[in-house]
């Protein structure tokens, strides 16, 4: 079996940040092999076109999240049931890298993301990282649609924010 460990494939986060996502997101999931979890910013344009064309809703939104499997909220991760989101391993200058699956997209509107932060007074940094739990959420099949799915959500969500130091402030 592979180590396990979760690769956030993002420029925009720093090294540190994104190694301490990387760390604290990976207790949140019992997955039987590496995972990789893409994490792109765009404008508020890119996701208005984005909101529109995959979900009918034409307007700006935060975070738009595109899971690459159907996973059950909370259920562990088979590699073997989920095949065609498998990444195979590879070589790279004499670094080998390991097969890996591929959770998904989360797409993150930067502009929207600082108008949160400063609207709900906390830092940048706390909105995007939550932007990015909320979105890893949906792409482990965690949903919000009913009562019970988001209560179930939000508190995993609260847990994970807890871990960062990044949780409400009172």
């Amino acid at each position: 079996m592979s180590e396990k460990s979760l690769l956030l494939d993002c420029e925009e986060l720093g090294t540190a940040q994104r190694q301490i996502l990387e760390e604290v997101l990976l207790e949140a999931v019992d997955a039987d092999m590496p995972l990789t979890l893409e994490l792109l910013f765009v404008s508020e344009e890119e996701i208005r076109a984005l909101n529109a064309r995959e979900r009918n809703v034409d307007s700006v939104t935060d975070v738009l999240s595109f899971p690459a499997a159907d996973l059950v909220a909370g259920e562990p991760i088979v590699s073997g049931e989920h095949g065609d989101c498998i990444e195979p391993a590879y070589e790279d200058e004499g670094e080998v890298f390991p097969a890996r699956m591929y959770l998904g997209s989360v797409v993150i509107c930067e502009k929207r993301a600082r108008e949160q932060a400063e609207e709900y007074g906390h830092s940048y940094e706390r909105e995007v990282c939550y932007l990015i739990v909320h979105g890893f959420l949906h792409c482990l099949g965690y949903d919000h649609m009913e009562e019970e799915e988001r209560r179930v959500m939000r508190a995993k969500e609260e847990e994970i924010m807890e871990k960062l130091h990044l949780g409400r402030q009172e």
